[in-house]
């Protein structure tokens, strides 16, 4: 399954927000609106998600927003560097 279809099934269940798969974890990213998206912890080792790990630190420190990780950047981008990480 493509990541984009992932990540557009992890935004439909949001109502099932306790339900999150073993090995992955639950963000939260967007400028205005927030948009709720499941990954793999296996994205945390990519220095591309540890800069926006880092952005998200410097924005909010350890207090975020939504009460869950929160990534400081487009919902767009995020779909993208995403997208990018899944083919690697």
């Amino acid at each position: 399954m493509a990541i984009r279809q992932i990540l557009k099934r992890s935004l439909s269940n949001e109502r099932r927000s306790n339900e999150i798969p073993k090995g992955h974890l639950a963000v939260y990213v967007g400028e205005n609106d927030k948009n709720r998206f499941v990954i793999p912890f296996s994205y945390l080792n990519y220095p591309s998600f540890q800069e926006l790990l880092c952005q998200a630190e410097e924005e909010f420190g350890f207090r975020h927003p939504m009460g869950g990780l929160t990534i400081p950047c487009t919902k767009d981008f995020f779909v993208d560097l995403t997208s990018r990480l899944s083919r690697t």
